[in-house]
């Protein structure tokens, strides 16, 4: 009789999900070894802290602006000082987004796209309004613009008003928001490379058509992003706007300057009706936010959906 040698027949091994461990599952595993007290104390503080200081207030703005009825709600939303600030606020903010746009896409393009000498300036500069107060911002435009500032005398001499009117307003606003595009833009710009741009150049496209075909279609979401973000600031703008405004009822107040002056004068449910509408925006916002932020994340990273 012969016999025959067989290997040993070699059975596949399962891996478990242990096994197979990734440094990113290693880094999930690790964030759980804290006690289940410990995760408990730290989320509920967490929830506490946003309840307490951001739904509880947004919710008695609400309350506080339909304590009377919605006719009231209504009322005080239609009133003509009312609409005019309304007005103005949608002027200014209309006015300095499109500025904002046009700066923004241009810094982000060039910062992101060339190197110059005066870089690394103009992406301080670009931040400037982030540490200076927008009080601040608006005494220079009055020293700019004022009757006694730099320009203000031959503006006057002109027929041209500047300053406690629209276009003051205007300059504020747009000074305390143009970070809010171009920063939005210049490291999205900065991920996604210049590689389609120079094959579409070296195909024979023009510079503009390379924008509008291959630039701007990768910066869509995240230029929508800032342009969300600026709109919102601007809106909500209160302390440069009140310095350079005047307080001119029915011609220079804002949303936000009326809503301190029908507070200070006890007129609860017109400010409060007013300071909805704010907050409505903010809630807008936030929802936006969240989409743009997950298409944002769709463009970066194609492969992973």
């Amino acid at each position: 009789m012969t016999l025959v040698a067989t290997s040993p027949v070699r059975r596949p091994v399962r891996k478990s999900a242990d096994t197979a461990s990734t440094p990113a599952a290693a880094t999930r595993r690790g964030a759980h070894t804290e006690p289940a007290w410990v995760r408990l104390l730290v989320i509920g503080f967490a929830v506490a802290f946003l309840t307490v200081f951001v739904v509880l207030p947004l919710l008695l703005v609400f309350s506080e602006a339909l304590s009377k009825g919605i006719s009231f709600y209504l009322a005080a939303l239609a009133e003509e000082e009312a609409l005019a600030a309304i007005k103005l606020t949608l002027i200014a903010a209309g006015i300095s987004v499109g500025l904002n746009l046009v700066f923004g896409v241009i810094a982000a393009w060039a910062i992101a796209k060339f190197e110059f000498p005066g870089k690394t300036l103009l992406i301080t500069l670009i931040d400037l309004p982030f540490s200076v107060s927008p009080v601040i911002s608006g005494l220079v435009f009055v020293l700019l613009f004022g009757a006694q500032g730099w320009f203000g005398p031959w503006l006057m001499a002109h027929g041209v008003q500047i300053l406690f009117a629209v276009p003051a307003i205007v300059l504020a606003t747009t000074f305390v928001t143009f970070p809010f595009v171009a920063r939005e833009l210049i490291p999205l710009m900065q991920e996604q490379g210049s590689l389609e741009e120079e094959a579409a150049i070296s195909l024979g496209a023009g510079g503009w058509t390379t924008f509008w075909r291959v630039t701007l279609p990768n910066i869509k979401w995240g230029l929508l992003y800032g342009v969300l973000l600026c709109n919102a600031r601007a809106m909500g703008e209160f302390g440069a706007v009140s310095v350079v405004s005047g307080h001119i009822r029915g011609e220079t107040n804002t949303m936000p300057l009326l809503v301190e002056i029908l507070y200070n004068e006890y007129q609860m449910v017109a400010a409060f009706a007013i300071a909805s509408l704010l907050a409505l925006l903010a809630l807008v916002t936030l929802i936006v936010k969240t989409v743009l932020e997950g298409r944002i994340e769709e463009g970066l990273h194609p492969d992973d959906h």
